[in-house]
């Protein structure tokens, strides 16, 4: 039998969009917004800033390639392996924790091999989509975003991103070893 927090989080989960999505159109609404013109136009520009972001997106993709082809995954994975096997990550993971900082297409395929390989109920299929879910792309939005609006001093932005990374890397194993246990 499931717990009630168990229960709530999957109403909750499955709620959540559609409640986000209705409160902007009732926000919308109430302001008297008009909610397709607006919709319209950022829609271009989002067009827009598209095109100008794929210099960035390219050399982002390339530099993954290159990183992945060289090996020099494997060897950090394998530096690292004793200090997450300690903390109790998976080192079977660690390609996953670093590629999600750098690339969400990538991180999305490990994501997927490591599904078919353990399943998507066991604790490395789990684990890996709350990574996946809680972590962001990092680098590739300083690369990118950053980039396409010339940002070349990004100050704090690195450093707060990691940080970021590095609680949402904990806070998903503390987690899914609660919610999931055994």
């Amino acid at each position: 039998m499931e717990s009630t927090f168990i229960v709530i989080t999957k109403i909750l989960s499955s709620a959540a969009i559609p409640l986000i999505v209705f409160a902007i159109v009732a926000v919308a609404a109430i302001r008297k917004v008009k909610v397709y013109e607006e919709f319209v136009e950022g829609a271009k520009d989002g067009f827009t800033t598209a095109v100008r972001i794929i210099p960035y997106l390219v050399a982002m993709l390339v530099a993954i390639g290159m990183f992945r082809a060289s090996g020099a995954m494997d060897i950090l994975t394998k530096a690292i392996s004793p200090v997450t096997d300690a903390l109790g990550f998976p080192s079977e993971l660690m390609p996953l924790a670093i590629i999600r900082n750098l690339s969400g297409s990538g991180s999305l395929g490990l994501m997927t091999d490591i599904m078919k390989t353990h399943g998507p109920d066991s604790f490395l299929g789990r684990l890996s989509g709350a990574m996946m879910g809680s972590h962001e792309t990092t680098f590739y939005v300083l690369a990118v975003y950053f980039g396409s609006v010339n940002i070349r001093r990004t100050r704090h932005a690195p450093l707060a991103g990691i940080f970021s990374d590095v609680v949402a890397l904990v806070m998903s194993v503390i987690l899914v070893k609660w919610l999931f246990p055994g």
